[in-house]
């Protein structure tokens, strides 16, 4: 099964978040996409990789959306 398949990505942050929810929990945000690739998880949101893609919060991200 891929990730895709039982994850969805917040339009707003990129946050991954599972297909029943509701809430992006980063950003608050409702508006969601099934079309995304990629995903880093950030660990420190203090690090380049957090500054580079955005991260506010540690927490698992898409790296593309579509």
């Amino acid at each position: 099964m891929r990730m895709a398949n039982i994850l969805k990505a917040c339009k707003n942050c990129k946050a991954l978040v599972p297909e029943d929810q509701d809430v992006c929990p980063i950003c608050g945000g409702s508006s969601f996409t099934n079309d995304w690739e990629g995903m880093v998880i950030i660990i420190d949101n203090n690090s380049e990789i957090s500054d580079l893609i955005g991260a506010k919060k540690p927490w698992k991200y898409a790296i593309n959306l579509k």
